[in-house]
């Protein structure tokens, strides 16, 4: 069985915002994108336009409608891939030491030529980060795009997960969380970011900062449209009006 590190240098990992996600999938689709055309094998496709289609992502995203204790009910969207556990059992059951965690930055990675595919580290992983790639038979699991975020042939700004980098509605956030002082710690600490399942033990290295109830949004906030939603009662003018106006002398023209 493989070991874990017993100290690791940093630990990177995400700060996702529940309150900002807008369910867009831009960053399914980035990761999809940019692990099929650069690290490791392909993420396979099988069927993908018949009754049975069948794919491998390594981050995916949930729905969820919430009622809460006061106020209307929410729409959150909960983005999901591996949370590269400081305890990470995926790593400690695998049989072949194909699963590892990186002492130097505390990535946990799989070298697909060790996997034999068992899919014991699938079983192990309460959260349900690892998938089976059917078409090359090994496990596949979220990298942070460790390809980027150490490739100095890139800009600066693109040496972040592609998942992040696209995300538009900046809900996604990469750094060191074992550096207090780092832009994500302090985002988690001034928002009360949370693990996923902590009874389980696991120690997730990602965080998830909890959607902000409505009811607590500024008063104003709540009129931001209504100056473009009010119906416009002034008749047009210039050419616009005088063609609205030939356009009512037609036969079966607007009423």
């Amino acid at each position: 069985m493989t070991q874990l590190p017993e100290h690791t240098e940093r630990s990177l990992g995400l700060v996702i915002d529940l309150d900002t996600c807008v369910g867009c999938h831009a960053c399914v689709v980035a990761c999809k994108g940019w692990n099929t055309e650069t690290h490791g094998a392909p993420l396979s496709d099988t069927d993908p336009y018949g009754a049975a289609p069948e794919g491998t992502f390594l981050n995916r995203i949930h729905s969820f409608e919430v009622q809460p204790e006061a106020g209307p009910a929410q729409l959150v969207h909960f983005p999901k891939s591996c949370l590269h556990c400081e305890d990470a059992p995926c790593v400690t059951v695998c049989p072949t030491g194909a699963s590892f965690k990186r002492a130097e930055d505390g990535i946990v990675l799989v070298n697909e030529d060790d996997c034999m595919g068992c899919g014991l580290c699938a079983w192990a992983c309460p959260y349900g980060a690892r998938e089976m790639d059917a078409a090359a038979g090994v496990m596949k699991k979220c990298t942070l795009c460790v390809d980027r975020i150490y490739n100095t042939n890139l800009p600066e700004e693109d040496r972040e997960p592609a998942c992040v980098r696209t995300c538009p509605a900046g809900a996604r956030h990469f750094g060191d969380l074992s550096d207090p002082a780092s832009d994500v710690s302090r985002l988690v600490a001034e928002r009360g970011g949370m693990d996923l399942m902590p009874e389980q033990g696991t120690k997730p290295v990602n965080k998830y900062l909890p959607p902000r109830p409505r009811d607590s949004w500024p008063e104003e906030q709540s009129d931001t449209l209504a100056p473009f939603l009010a119906p416009v009662t002034e008749e047009a003018g210039g050419f616009l009006g005088w063609l609205d106006r030939a356009l009512e002398q037609l036969p079966g023209g607007r009423a």
